[in-house]
């Protein structure tokens, strides 16, 4: 059986503990773009912190998707080594990365007939989409064949929940997610939105009146959404753009209402943040586990 490796792209948003972690990850960065035409690779040129401080003095930055020959060059390297290639992509509801990944491993397989390279559109986002990577690397050194351990990443990423809250609308608006005047109406009211992504788009839920609000829908939104999946007992991602006290504010809250204990914390990168702004807060976790347990990874 061919080693499997797993190929990914920086919106991920993986805490460098993590990359760490599972160094046989390869991640292919996205490119923010500024607002004097640099072209600057993901979280290797270009900081979150960098974008966030940029938006806040007013500055639009833009973000373009890793094109099919940086793809290219990473599988067609995995299979002169021998290894089957699964890519774990960023959600094509979000971005025209996956489909590069699809390109890409096409131009492959002209080549090399026999490449075995599977791309997977997990449809989710930022740490969210990390945790499936994460429980992809797990399966993978569980040694599992390759269509299984497909299988459980097709299914981590099915059930793999995203709630968050922006700090202001005006950053959604810059981003391109809403209008101008939906955007200055809410802020002077000081309307939190809480989303979450359904078919890998982001879906406004709620509109709340101030932070704390804010903060007790996305516990409200956890509860429900969790409730055959056992969000104690999980390990919680949680991530924030330039607003840490956010995350121990609903680390405080998640373990008084709902008995979380076990999270793990990362930063937005700089190609979320260039949509999504600083003051913003995430939550990643699961809503099912899967009935094989062999499967089961990363609890």
């Amino acid at each position: 059986m061919a080693k499997i490796r797993i190929v990914t792209d920086s919106a991920t948003d993986m805490p460098q503990s993590v990359k760490e972690q599972y160094p046989e990850v390869i991640i292919v960065p996205l490119t923010v773009v500024t607002d004097d035409g640099r072209l600057l690779d993901d979280e290797v040129e270009i900081t979150s912190k960098q974008v966030n401080d940029a938006v806040r003095a007013g500055k639009v930055y833009k973000t373009t998707q890793v094109i099919p020959e940086k793809f290219r060059e990473v599988f067609e390297a995995c299979v002169k080594r021998g290894e089957a290639v699964i890519y774990v992509g960023f959600s094509s509801g979000l971005s025209g990365t996956v489909q590069s990944g699809r390109v890409a491993a096409e131009l492959v397989k002209e080549d090399y007939p026999d490449a075995d390279i599977t791309v997977i559109d997990t449809l989710c986002a930022s740490f969210g989409f990390g945790m499936v990577v994460m429980r992809a690397a797990e399966l993978v050194r569980k040694d599992l064949p390759k269509e299984k351990v497909v299988e459980g990443i097709e299914f981590y990423a099915k059930h793999q929940e995203h709630v968050f809250s922006v700090d202001k609308l005006l950053y959604l608006r810059r981003g391109g997610r809403i209008s101008g005047f939906s955007a200055f109406v809410g802020d002077t009211l000081n309307i939190k939105p809480v989303m979450d992504m359904e078919d890998g788009k982001l879906i406004p839920r709620y509109k709340e009146r101030g932070h704390k609000r804010a903060m007790q829908r996305i516990v409200e939104m956890v509860r429900q959404k969790s409730l055959n999946a056992d969000i104690s007992n999980q390990i919680i991602g949680i991530n924030h753009s330039d607003c840490y006290e956010f995350v121990k504010e609903l680390e405080e809250m998640l373990t008084e209402q709902l008995g979380v204990h076990k999270y793990i914390e990362s930063v937005i990168g700089s190609v979320i943040s260039c949509h999504t702004g600083p003051g913003t807060i995430s939550m990643y976790f699961l809503n099912a586990w899967p009935e094989d347990p062999e499967l089961i990874v990363v609890k």
